[in-house]
């Protein structure tokens, strides 16, 4: 629990520091501005809720922190939600792995699939709200 909550704060100090030059840098193919500032928007609405919930998806877990930072989001407030994520993520890990050990007769045997659905449900949120952004920018700049 220690180690992820360390580990993410490392990552917020560098969004924090490095992520100033983001501001000032032009648009490229990879790198909107605008980007930036939705991301900023989306921290000051929804920051402590999405530390909370990337520390249980996969890849997201890697960059949240450091796109806190760079989203100026505060540190107690990154820092309260990332206590409480990193808790939850380390108990609740922890606690699930020996629950069903216990209770599911020959767990190896069934680890593939659970860690399969474990992904699965950790990726379909983001990918439904990509493929709905998708489809509505499709729809809208429709020429009719």
């Amino acid at each position: 629990m220690a180690g992820a909550i360390l580990g993410d704060s490392v990552g917020y100090w560098s969004g924090k520091k490095f992520g100033k030059l983001l501001f000032q840098k032009e648009d490229s193919r990879f790198f909107k501005r605008k980007h930036l500032i939705a991301a900023k928007n989306f921290y000051e609405k929804h920051g402590g809720k999405a530390i909370i919930i990337a520390r249980f998806m996969p890849f997201v877990r890697t960059f949240a922190p450091i796109v806190a930072g760079t989203a100026e989001m505060t540190y107690r407030k990154f820092l309260t939600y990332n206590v409480i994520g990193g808790l939850l993520w380390a108990l609740g890990l922890t606690s699930a792995g020996y629950f069903l050990g216990n209770i599911i007769p020959d767990v190896d045997k069934y680890l593939l699939p659970i860690i399969a659905l474990i992904v699965v449900v950790s990726v379909l949120p983001p990918a439904i709200h990509i493929l709905k952004d998708a489809l509505s920018s499709r729809h809208t700049n429709r020429k009719f």
